[in-house]
């Protein structure tokens, strides 16, 4: 398994990771017992950074990452998060980011995990109504007690990352980032390049939309919650297959599938790039993991880019309500 290392100053782990998001919630009925043995899969591979959450379930994807887990905690680097609030209603959700709160948060992840100390602690999304400081402040003080080893920001915007790197260094910044969401591009990719943060982009095959699997809205559960995303929706919707058939032309000149290109593609954008693709099936995980065998040359990239330009997929990326929560 190739390595890569989060920034200048954080661990080596995996070239890829695994995002247990869909494990427990979003993405249609969930499988305990294949996403664990999924999990298993990836350790035996060589993956060795997981993501997880609180609100993912909420909190049950924390309990199944650390069920499964838990004979073989020394073979991985474990990322959660902290910062969004979930209430009974699924459609109703706010971030907090106050001191209190992110040392309460972190004492739950602790126990639903089943272990001592999280290897990276993100700040899922930043609170508008705390300065950053004194979140930053206090998960500082988680690294400080030994209940996290290192510090990551989720979707925040560049003035933030300067600010909280004053207080204490960030290892990684995980934000959306593939073919269809190229929008760190613009300022976030040369800021964590220079302050040495490395950076894990979630959602690299474009929830699931680059593998070219969904070919009509119908073929997402009817409570997946890509239904309610307006690239998922009407005009959107068939204006990006046509940007899809692009990239199943490219894999097919290759000889791989869609999804491996859309995942080479993040892969080749840096050395301190580290995405976690999601899945919940152990062959959805084996296709992912052959596409660290895919290079580029010079002017494949350019080909994609010239096919495929930047912010050529139609539709925001979240609702207007998930709009205002990132890049603050």
């Amino acid at each position: 398994m190739e390595q890569r290392r989060l920034g200048k100053q954080g661990p080596t782990v995996s070239a890829i990771g695994l995002g247990c998001m869909g494990m427990s919630e979003f993405y249609g009925t969930a499988d305990e017992k294949e996403s664990i043995a999924t999990i298993h899969h990836a350790l035996d591979a060589g993956i060795t950074f997981f993501d997880t959450s609180d609100m993912y379930g909420p909190f049950k994807n924390e309990e199944l990452v650390g069920k499964a887990i838990k004979e073989r905690r020394d073979e991985v680097i474990l990322a959660t998060k902290f910062g969004i609030v979930r209430t009974k209603d699924p459609g109703v959700r706010s971030v907090n980011g106050r001191p209190e709160y992110v040392k309460q948060s972190c004492d739950g992840s602790l126990k639903r995990l089943g272990v001592d100390h999280i290897d990276l602690y993100y700040q899922h999304r930043v609170d508008p109504n705390v300065p950053i400081e004194e979140t930053i402040g206090a998960m500082a003080d988680l690294v400080k007690e030994g209940k996290v080893r290192y510090l990551g920001m989720s979707e925040a915007g560049v003035k933030t990352i300067r600010r909280a790197f004053r207080i204490h260094p960030i290892t990684a910044l995980q934000s959306e980032y593939s073919l269809w969401t190229r929008d760190p591009e613009d300022e976030i990719l040369s800021t964590v390049n220079e302050l040495g943060i490395g950076f894990v982009p979630y959602s690299p095959l474009g929830r699931g939309f680059l593998t070219g699997r969904f070919k009509h809205i119908e073929d997402l559960p009817a409570d997946d919650f890509r239904r309610n995303s307006p690239r998922f929706q009407g005009e959107n919707f068939k204006k990006n297959l046509e940007l899809v058939a692009q990239v199943e032309k490219l894999a097919k000149s290759k000889g791989v599938t869609p999804g491996q290109i859309a995942l080479a593609w993040v892969l080749a954008q840096g050395n301190t790039i580290v995405p976690i693709p999601g899945t919940t099936r152990r062959n959805h995980l084996d296709e992912n993991i052959a596409a660290l065998q895919i290079k580029f040359t010079r002017k494949e990239l350019d080909d994609i880019n010239n096919v495929i330009p930047k912010d050529a997929f139609s539709g925001s990326r979240y609702p207007e309500a998930g709009m205002k929560t990132i890049n603050l």
